[in-house]
Protein backbone atom coordinates (compact mmCIF):
# COMPACT_ATOMS: atom_id res chain seq x y z
CA UNK A 1 0.00 0.00 0.00
CA UNK A 2 2.76 2.30 0.95
CA UNK A 3 4.03 1.86 -2.71
CA UNK A 4 1.12 2.17 -4.42
CA UNK A 5 0.80 5.82 -2.91
CA UNK A 6 4.30 6.74 -4.10
CA UNK A 7 3.60 6.25 -6.76
CA UNK A 8 0.34 8.10 -6.68
CA UNK A 9 2.63 11.09 -4.96
CA UNK A 10 4.64 10.78 -7.74
CA UNK A 11 2.81 10.78 -10.97
CA UNK A 12 0.56 13.97 -8.66
CA UNK A 13 3.53 15.38 -8.30
CA UNK A 14 4.90 15.46 -12.29
CA UNK A 15 1.15 16.45 -12.98
CA UNK A 16 1.54 19.67 -10.65
CA UNK A 17 4.94 20.25 -12.44
CA UNK A 18 3.55 20.22 -15.51
CA UNK A 19 0.87 22.37 -15.20
CA UNK A 20 2.95 25.09 -13.44
CA UNK A 21 5.55 24.90 -16.85
CA UNK A 22 2.62 25.65 -18.92
CA UNK A 23 1.25 28.45 -17.11
CA UNK A 24 5.10 29.88 -17.18
CA UNK A 25 5.72 28.93 -20.86
CA UNK A 26 7.28 30.44 -22.81
CA UNK A 27 9.76 31.53 -20.07
CA UNK A 28 12.80 32.40 -22.63
CA UNK A 29 12.76 32.34 -26.79
CA UNK A 30 11.80 29.45 -28.48
CA UNK A 31 13.79 27.72 -31.41
CA UNK A 32 11.59 27.00 -34.93
CA UNK A 33 13.41 24.84 -36.89
CA UNK A 34 12.71 24.82 -40.64
CA UNK A 35 14.07 21.70 -42.29
CA UNK A 36 14.43 23.43 -45.79
CA UNK A 37 16.33 26.66 -46.98
CA UNK A 38 14.96 29.87 -46.05
CA UNK A 39 12.28 32.24 -49.02
CA UNK A 40 10.21 28.76 -49.39
CA UNK A 41 6.84 28.16 -47.82
CA UNK A 42 8.00 25.72 -45.12
CA UNK A 43 10.32 29.21 -44.13
CA UNK A 44 7.69 31.71 -45.09
CA UNK A 45 4.98 29.61 -42.32
CA UNK A 46 7.20 29.41 -39.40
CA UNK A 47 8.16 33.53 -39.58
CA UNK A 48 5.35 34.54 -39.63
CA UNK A 49 3.20 32.51 -37.08
CA UNK A 50 6.00 32.80 -34.91
CA UNK A 51 6.48 36.24 -35.37
CA UNK A 52 3.02 36.56 -33.95
CA UNK A 53 3.72 34.15 -31.35
CA UNK A 54 6.69 36.27 -30.02
CA UNK A 55 4.22 39.33 -30.04
CA UNK A 56 1.47 36.94 -27.72
CA UNK A 57 4.33 35.64 -25.17
CA UNK A 58 7.06 38.81 -25.28
CA UNK A 59 9.93 36.29 -25.89
CA UNK A 60 11.14 35.51 -29.31
CA UNK A 61 10.23 32.57 -31.34
CA UNK A 62 13.38 31.74 -33.56
CA UNK A 63 13.56 30.47 -36.88
CA UNK A 64 16.06 28.92 -38.08
CA UNK A 65 17.17 27.05 -41.19
CA UNK A 66 18.77 23.08 -40.81
CA UNK A 67 18.93 21.86 -44.30
CA UNK A 68 19.70 18.90 -46.20
CA UNK A 69 19.04 15.19 -47.19
CA UNK A 70 15.33 16.04 -48.13
CA UNK A 71 14.84 17.56 -44.73
CA UNK A 72 15.84 14.95 -42.98
CA UNK A 73 18.85 16.78 -40.70
CA UNK A 74 16.46 19.21 -39.26
CA UNK A 75 13.79 16.99 -38.83
CA UNK A 76 15.85 14.60 -36.88
CA UNK A 77 17.31 17.23 -34.65
CA UNK A 78 13.53 18.39 -33.59
CA UNK A 79 13.14 14.44 -32.71
CA UNK A 80 16.31 14.04 -30.60
CA UNK A 81 16.15 17.57 -28.87
CA UNK A 82 14.93 18.23 -25.47
CA UNK A 83 11.17 17.96 -25.02
CA UNK A 84 10.97 20.80 -23.18
CA UNK A 85 8.65 22.87 -25.18
CA UNK A 86 11.50 25.42 -26.42
CA UNK A 87 12.70 23.39 -29.95
CA UNK A 88 9.86 23.03 -32.33
CA UNK A 89 9.85 22.71 -35.97
CA UNK A 90 7.55 23.33 -39.33
CA UNK A 91 6.86 19.84 -40.60
CA UNK A 92 4.93 18.69 -43.62
CA UNK A 93 4.60 15.93 -46.16
CA UNK A 94 8.21 15.21 -46.95
CA UNK A 95 9.37 14.70 -43.85
CA UNK A 96 6.23 12.96 -42.04
CA UNK A 97 4.57 11.72 -44.68
CA UNK A 98 7.04 10.56 -47.64
CA UNK A 99 10.30 9.84 -45.97
CA UNK A 100 9.48 6.93 -43.75
CA UNK A 101 8.69 5.08 -47.12
CA UNK A 102 11.55 6.49 -49.00
CA UNK A 103 14.29 6.01 -46.96
CA UNK A 104 14.51 2.25 -44.98
CA UNK A 105 16.82 3.47 -42.44
CA UNK A 106 15.26 6.79 -41.47
CA UNK A 107 16.68 8.00 -38.59
CA UNK A 108 13.19 8.72 -36.76
CA UNK A 109 10.16 8.40 -36.89
CA UNK A 110 7.44 10.67 -38.08
CA UNK A 111 4.79 8.62 -35.49
CA UNK A 112 6.66 8.16 -32.19
CA UNK A 113 9.09 10.90 -32.44
CA UNK A 114 6.61 13.79 -32.49
CA UNK A 115 4.05 15.17 -30.68
CA UNK A 116 1.67 17.16 -33.58
CA UNK A 117 0.72 20.59 -32.59
CA UNK A 118 -1.21 21.90 -35.39
CA UNK A 119 -1.91 21.63 -38.86
CA UNK A 120 -1.21 24.68 -40.45
CA UNK A 121 -1.60 24.66 -44.10
CA UNK A 122 -2.08 21.83 -47.30
CA UNK A 123 -1.79 23.33 -50.81
CA UNK A 124 -2.39 21.38 -54.24
CA UNK A 125 0.36 21.30 -56.76
CA UNK A 126 -0.55 21.74 -60.41
CA UNK A 127 -0.27 19.78 -62.95
CA UNK A 128 0.96 21.47 -65.68
CA UNK A 129 2.67 20.94 -69.20
CA UNK A 130 4.75 22.40 -71.59
CA UNK A 131 2.25 24.56 -74.57
CA UNK A 132 4.17 21.88 -77.52
CA UNK A 133 3.05 19.33 -75.58
CA UNK A 134 -0.34 17.90 -77.60
CA UNK A 135 -2.29 17.59 -74.99
CA UNK A 136 -5.35 19.58 -73.63
CA UNK A 137 -6.65 18.12 -70.95
CA UNK A 138 -5.12 14.70 -68.29
CA UNK A 139 -7.05 12.90 -70.38
CA UNK A 140 -5.31 13.39 -73.84
CA UNK A 141 -1.66 13.62 -71.59
CA UNK A 142 -2.87 10.00 -70.40
CA UNK A 143 -3.61 8.68 -74.13
CA UNK A 144 -0.64 10.37 -75.19
CA UNK A 145 1.69 9.20 -72.57
CA UNK A 146 0.08 5.50 -73.08
CA UNK A 147 1.01 5.77 -76.90
CA UNK A 148 4.39 6.69 -76.19
CA UNK A 149 5.25 4.59 -73.38
CA UNK A 150 8.13 6.31 -71.05
CA UNK A 151 8.73 9.02 -73.81
CA UNK A 152 6.78 11.64 -71.46
CA UNK A 153 9.37 13.05 -68.71
CA UNK A 154 8.16 14.76 -65.23
CA UNK A 155 10.20 16.95 -63.18
CA UNK A 156 10.22 17.92 -59.47
CA UNK A 157 11.84 19.44 -57.07
CA UNK A 158 14.01 16.17 -56.10
CA UNK A 159 13.37 12.63 -55.24
CA UNK A 160 10.81 11.95 -52.44
CA UNK A 161 9.42 15.82 -53.12
CA UNK A 162 5.66 15.81 -52.94
CA UNK A 163 5.85 16.79 -57.02
CA UNK A 164 7.78 13.45 -57.47
CA UNK A 165 5.41 11.21 -55.95
CA UNK A 166 1.96 13.12 -57.11
CA UNK A 167 3.68 12.01 -60.53
CA UNK A 168 4.17 8.51 -59.34
CA UNK A 169 0.60 8.59 -58.11
CA UNK A 170 -0.42 9.27 -61.09
CA UNK A 171 1.67 6.26 -62.95
CA UNK A 172 0.10 3.84 -60.29
CA UNK A 173 -3.28 5.07 -60.87
CA UNK A 174 -3.57 4.95 -64.84
CA UNK A 175 -0.95 2.66 -65.70
CA UNK A 176 1.06 4.90 -67.90
CA UNK A 177 4.82 4.83 -67.97
CA UNK A 178 6.60 8.17 -67.65
CA UNK A 179 10.24 9.13 -66.48
CA UNK A 180 11.38 11.27 -63.52
CA UNK A 181 13.75 13.63 -63.79
CA UNK A 182 14.64 15.23 -60.28
CA UNK A 183 16.55 18.46 -60.28
CA UNK A 184 17.75 20.17 -57.16
CA UNK A 185 14.74 22.35 -56.04
CA UNK A 186 11.83 24.04 -57.25
CA UNK A 187 13.17 26.65 -59.48
CA UNK A 188 15.22 24.16 -61.85
CA UNK A 189 12.25 22.04 -61.98
CA UNK A 190 9.83 25.21 -63.52
CA UNK A 191 12.39 26.08 -65.41
CA UNK A 192 13.05 22.71 -67.31
CA UNK A 193 9.13 22.62 -68.35
CA UNK A 194 9.28 26.34 -69.53
CA UNK A 195 12.17 25.24 -71.74
CA UNK A 196 10.70 22.17 -72.98
CA UNK A 197 13.61 19.96 -71.35
CA UNK A 198 10.78 17.81 -69.96
CA UNK A 199 6.98 16.99 -70.76
CA UNK A 200 4.97 18.27 -67.27
CA UNK A 201 5.64 19.29 -63.83
CA UNK A 202 3.31 18.79 -60.76
CA UNK A 203 4.07 22.32 -59.91
CA UNK A 204 3.44 24.32 -56.30
CA UNK A 205 0.89 27.05 -57.25
CA UNK A 206 3.48 29.95 -56.32
CA UNK A 207 5.56 28.40 -58.92
CA UNK A 208 4.05 28.17 -61.97
CA UNK A 209 0.59 30.57 -61.36
CA UNK A 210 2.39 33.25 -63.36
CA UNK A 211 3.87 31.03 -66.23
CA UNK A 212 -0.03 29.74 -66.20
CA UNK A 213 -1.22 33.53 -67.19
CA UNK A 214 1.10 34.11 -69.22
CA UNK A 215 0.80 31.14 -71.39
CA UNK A 216 3.81 29.79 -70.48
CA UNK A 217 3.01 26.62 -69.49
CA UNK A 218 -0.29 24.83 -69.89
CA UNK A 219 -2.23 23.86 -66.75
CA UNK A 220 -4.54 20.90 -67.05
CA UNK A 221 -6.01 19.87 -63.40
CA UNK A 222 -5.08 20.63 -59.88
CA UNK A 223 -4.46 17.72 -57.32
CA UNK A 224 -6.46 18.60 -54.09
CA UNK A 225 -9.84 17.70 -53.42
CA UNK A 226 -11.37 21.48 -54.53
CA UNK A 227 -11.02 23.48 -56.95
CA UNK A 228 -9.05 26.82 -56.02
CA UNK A 229 -9.82 30.71 -55.88
CA UNK A 230 -6.83 31.22 -57.61
CA UNK A 231 -7.94 29.35 -60.98
CA UNK A 232 -11.31 28.62 -60.35
CA UNK A 233 -12.43 27.13 -63.92
CA UNK A 234 -8.63 24.42 -63.37
CA UNK A 235 -10.84 20.97 -62.38
CA UNK A 236 -9.12 19.01 -60.01
CA UNK A 237 -7.64 15.39 -60.92
CA UNK A 238 -10.98 13.53 -59.89
CA UNK A 239 -12.84 15.75 -61.82
CA UNK A 240 -10.59 15.20 -64.83
CA UNK A 241 -11.35 11.02 -64.36
CA UNK A 242 -9.03 10.08 -62.34
CA UNK A 243 -11.13 8.71 -59.23
CA UNK A 244 -9.60 9.04 -55.44
CA UNK A 245 -6.34 10.82 -56.99
CA UNK A 246 -5.46 13.44 -54.00
CA UNK A 247 -2.10 14.96 -53.39
CA UNK A 248 -1.14 17.56 -51.36
CA UNK A 249 1.79 18.96 -49.40
CA UNK A 250 0.94 19.98 -45.99
CA UNK A 251 2.04 21.95 -43.48
CA UNK A 252 2.24 22.02 -39.33
CA UNK A 253 3.93 22.63 -36.33
CA UNK A 254 5.42 19.86 -34.40
CA UNK A 255 7.22 19.32 -30.89
CA UNK A 256 9.51 16.39 -29.63
CA UNK A 257 7.50 13.23 -28.53
CA UNK A 258 7.02 13.77 -24.56
CA UNK A 259 6.76 17.54 -24.79
CA UNK A 260 3.85 18.50 -21.82
CA UNK A 261 0.57 17.91 -22.96
CA UNK A 262 -0.64 21.26 -21.19
CA UNK A 263 2.56 22.75 -23.36
CA UNK A 264 1.26 21.43 -26.69
CA UNK A 265 -1.94 22.97 -26.02
CA UNK A 266 -1.39 25.91 -24.85
CA UNK A 267 0.64 26.22 -28.05
CA UNK A 268 -2.09 24.61 -30.47
CA UNK A 269 -4.65 27.14 -29.12
CA UNK A 270 -2.67 30.40 -29.91
CA UNK A 271 -1.71 29.32 -33.36
CA UNK A 272 -5.34 28.00 -33.83
CA UNK A 273 -5.85 32.55 -32.94
CA UNK A 274 -3.22 33.35 -35.53
CA UNK A 275 -4.61 31.25 -38.19
CA UNK A 276 -7.55 33.52 -38.03
CA UNK A 277 -6.06 36.88 -38.23
CA UNK A 278 -6.61 38.71 -41.41
CA UNK A 279 -3.14 39.92 -41.79
CA UNK A 280 -1.42 36.58 -41.42
CA UNK A 281 -4.34 34.72 -43.70
CA UNK A 282 -2.94 37.18 -45.95
CA UNK A 283 -0.05 36.66 -46.08
CA UNK A 284 0.09 32.68 -45.94
CA UNK A 285 -2.87 32.03 -48.20
CA UNK A 286 -1.00 32.12 -51.36
CA UNK A 287 -3.63 33.94 -53.01
CA UNK A 288 -6.36 31.59 -52.02
CA UNK A 289 -4.23 28.01 -53.48
CA UNK A 290 -3.46 27.01 -49.72
CA UNK A 291 -5.80 25.86 -47.11
CA UNK A 292 -5.80 27.42 -44.09
CA UNK A 293 -6.48 23.82 -42.02
CA UNK A 294 -5.76 24.44 -37.69
CA UNK A 295 -7.76 21.80 -35.63
CA UNK A 296 -6.63 20.17 -32.55
CA UNK A 297 -3.45 18.16 -31.43
CA UNK A 298 -5.74 14.69 -32.21
CA UNK A 299 -7.06 16.17 -35.24
CA UNK A 300 -3.23 16.32 -36.82
CA UNK A 301 -2.16 13.59 -35.17
CA UNK A 302 -4.59 11.20 -37.45
CA UNK A 303 -3.91 12.99 -40.35
CA UNK A 304 -0.10 12.23 -40.14
CA UNK A 305 -0.85 8.76 -39.39
CA UNK A 306 -3.45 8.94 -42.94
CA UNK A 307 -0.61 10.61 -44.87
CA UNK A 308 2.40 7.77 -44.04
CA UNK A 309 -0.41 4.67 -44.98
CA UNK A 310 -1.37 7.23 -48.02
CA UNK A 311 2.51 7.43 -49.15
CA UNK A 312 3.61 4.24 -48.67
CA UNK A 313 1.29 2.55 -49.93
CA UNK A 314 2.48 4.31 -53.65
CA UNK A 315 6.15 3.63 -53.01
CA UNK A 316 5.43 0.38 -52.52
CA UNK A 317 3.01 -0.31 -55.34
CA UNK A 318 5.45 2.07 -57.98
CA UNK A 319 9.00 0.73 -56.44
CA UNK A 320 9.94 4.23 -56.36
CA UNK A 321 13.39 5.14 -54.93
CA UNK A 322 15.70 7.72 -53.81
CA UNK A 323 17.46 8.78 -56.80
Amino acid sequence: MRGIRKTLFAVLLACVASVALAQTYPAKAVRVIVPYPAGGYYDLLARVIGAKLAETWSHPFVVENRVGANGIIGTDFVAKSNPDGYTIMMGGVGPHGINPSMYAKLPYSPLRDFAPIIHIASAPNVLVVHPSVDARSVSELISLAKSKPGALTFSSAGSGSSQHLSGEMLKMMTGVSMTHVPYKGSAPAVTAVLAGEVTLLFGTMADVVEHIRAGKLRALAVTGARRIPVLPDLQTMVEAGIPGYEATAWFGMLAPAGTSREIVVKLNEEVNRVLKMPDVLARISQQGSAEIIGGSPEQYAAFIRAEVAKWGRVVKETGVKVE
